[in-house]
């Protein structure tokens, strides 16, 4: 029997209904927080938010940021969040060295964005030169960080120590000081206050090997659902280079409405400085993917900190800190081949 054509409108528009609702359903839900507020410096995640990438993944994914009054740190170990955004390895060191079970699963700034400026003209245009300046103003996480790496590889020394309170008016007013700062921000303030471009000296290229904008997850869920932690790292690197190759107009928008403190303007300076300075696709990530790793590499920077009194050998396993089960897979080079063109 022929059945009449617009009896099969209901049965269409059910199954339509069931597919939407399913696809819904299918979509996970995971809680991703950042280590500060809304800026470029996370904009690769902003945009796999925006452009769809996580969703194409099958991932619901809430982005919370962090700032100067929250803390997201103990939320990772306490499952109140599935993947948090991290500095760099010295952090993830004390998680293995207290036996917090969290595991770094990749690393997308190939270098740390941490540096040192100078004023122009002043003597101070090298590393070597710094170390000899009468002034460093250096915060007091920095003082029992890299600024014990500074003393012990380079001679630094701590008669030259003044504290950084995160305002450059001090080292403005004393053209024979140096001083700390993120290599991706702080020379765009600087030449908007000031009307210079500062000397900048990247501890990554001095030396100070660690990764950073780490991604770290409990070893659990690594455990338990390593299929969610490859969506959310691969969707990740794809956003990366969308970001940095591709119209990421969206994501600095939706970093602006989070941040008001980061304009669409200051977003798109920071892109060029982390593509200037290789912040985030350089060195083996060029070959192996945004994101990549090497456990050697891990080792060395340790062996670094174990030089500068940080750690005691052996104090941390090493084999617990960073898994590379998630990285190194070239996922994302033919995105930025795409964009590019190499």
């Amino acid at each position: 029997m022929r059945i009449p054509a617009f009896n099969l409108r209901p049965l269409a528009l059910g199954l339509a209904l069931a597919a939407a609702a399913f696809a819904a359903q299918a979509q996970e839900k995971v809680v991703f927080a950042t280590n500060w507020k809304a800026q470029a410096g996370h904009g690769g995640f902003y945009q796999a938010l925006v452009d769809g990438t996580y969703k194409k993944y099958g991932l619901d994914v809430d982005i919370q940021q962090g700032g100067p009054m929250v803390n997201n740190r103990p939320m990772l170990p306490a499952g109140k969040v599935d993947f948090l955004m991290t500095g760099n390895l010295l952090q993830s060191f004390d998680n293995v060295k207290n036996g917090v079970p969290t595991v770094v699963v990749a690393a997308f700034f190939q270098k740390d964005p941490q540096a040192m400026f100078a004023h122009p003209g002043q003597g101070f245009d090298t590393f070597k030169d710094m170390a000899k300046a009468p002034v460093a103003f250096i915060g007091k996480d920095g003082q029992f960080s890299f600024w014990q790496w500074m003393k012990s590889e380079h001679g630094f020394k701590d008669s030259q120590l003044k504290p950084y309170t995160f305002n450059v008016g001090p080292f403005l007013a004393d053209k024979k000081s140096i001083q700390q700062g993120y290599a991706i921000s702080e020379p765009l303030s600087i030449k908007a206050q000031a009307g210079f471009d500062p000397v900048v000296q990247l501890l990554a290229d001095n030396g100070f090997s660690t990764y950073s904008t780490t991604i770290e997850t409990r070893a659990d869920l690594i455990k338990t659902k390593p299929e969610t932690v490859r969506k959310f790292v691969e969707a990740s690197i794809i956003g990366w280079n969308n970001y940095l190759y591709g119209d990421n107009k969206a994501a600095n928008e939706m970093i602006a409405k989070i941040n008001p403190d980061s304009p669409v303007a200051a977003s798109q300076g920071s892109i060029e400085l982390m593509k200037k300075m290789g912040i985030v696709d350089s060195g083996e990530s060029l070959t192996k993917g945004i994101g990549a790793m090497d456990e050697a590499r891990v080792k060395d920077f340790y062996d670094k900190m174990v030089k500068a009194g940080l750690y005691k050998t052996g104090e941390v396993d090493l084999s617990k800190v960073v898994t590379t089960q998630f990285v190194n897979k070239g996922v994302g080079v033919d995105v930025r081949k795409k964009l590019t063109g190499k």
